[in-house]
């Protein structure tokens, strides 16, 4: 398998605008950027303030206020080249002004809102495969954050409860976008107690690294493999390669589950992780 030159930069949000699925989380009732740190380092990892990116509004319900407040984000770091594209189906991601947009792009934002529509969307489209082409063969950032960050793997939580998590069959699982393989990635990950749905989807799926990203948190993916802790929170992962025990398979629907040596790992801002060796590193200029 070639090693991807692009890199990943997955965001746990802070704008999201909530898609309905979890009652006890109301929606904001307007924008905010914490992560302007994460903004530049976005843009550090292209060519800076000079980088030509495209933000992708397509997981929102309110594309315009979102499109608008990137541009606003964005201008107050200094960068110029910006540009807005707001797919709403499969048609628009057709449109031959778009597919050149991306082609000259140094990289792309999705936004947060629902990643069923980036998956429902993209999903085997040519637009979707200049990105991936283009992450795997050129220094192509592709960034994200809440939805945006989720779909990036190819197994995506699309569904599930912090409150009901635990039981069988709360948590729902789909393909996303995989630019990414063998990883899950959740968001807002702290702030709405996502521990459990995030220890169901690795159970039913143990060959799957978790990632549970906190607000104003990320992760910058290079090579593929090496993953860094960046922003101001914390990030979980979950290995459930050595899980010994789990009733996943054998209770039914709506039953508690049960797993015995899920083994997780807490990062902070700097620390490595190794996805294909899974291994944690506290010091970031570490080297294998």
């Amino acid at each position: 398998m070639n090693i991807p030159k692009g890199k990943l930069i997955s965001i746990g949000g802070s704008e999201d605008k909530g898609t309905g699925i979890e009652p006890n989380f109301e929606p904001k009732k307007h924008l905010q950027f914490f992560e302007f740190g994460i903004l530049k380092h976005i843009l550090s990892e292209m060519k800076g303030v000079d980088s030509l990116v495209e933000v992708i509004t397509t997981a929102s319900q309110i594309p315009e206020e979102v499109g608008e407040n990137y541009l606003s984000a964005f201008g107050k770091l200094g960068a110029k080249n910006i540009g807005v594209i707001h797919i709403k189906n499969r048609e628009d991601a057709l449109n031959p002004e778009y597919l050149e947009r991306i082609k000259k792009a140094d990289g792309v934002m999705f936004t947060g809102g629902n990643q069923m529509r980036l998956s429902m969307i993209f999903g085997g489209t040519e637009f979707h495969e200049i990105l991936k082409d283009r992450y795997e063969n050129e220094n192509f950032v592709i960034a994200g954050t809440s939805a945006g960050a989720m779909a990036m793997s190819n197994t995506m939580i699309y569904q599930g409860s912090s409150t009901g998590a635990l039981l069988k069959g709360e948590v729902k699982i789909t393909t996303g976008l995989a630019f990414i393989k063998d990883v899950i990635i959740d968001s807002h990950f702290v702030t709405r107690g996502r521990f459990g749905r995030l220890a169901q989807a690795v159970a039913g799926n143990p060959g799957c690294i978790g990632i549970g990203l906190g607000e104003d948190t990320g992760v910058l993916v290079k090579e593929g493999n090496k993953m860094e802790a960046i922003g101001s929170g914390l990030i979980l992962i979950f290995d459930g390669h050595s899980i010994r025990h789990s009733n996943i398979a054998d209770i039914e629907e709506g039953a508690p589950i049960s797993i015995e040596h899920l083994i997780v790992h807490v990062m902070e801002k700097g620390n490595l992780y190794y996805l294909k060796e899974r291994k944690f590193y506290a010091n970031a200029k570490v080297t294998q």
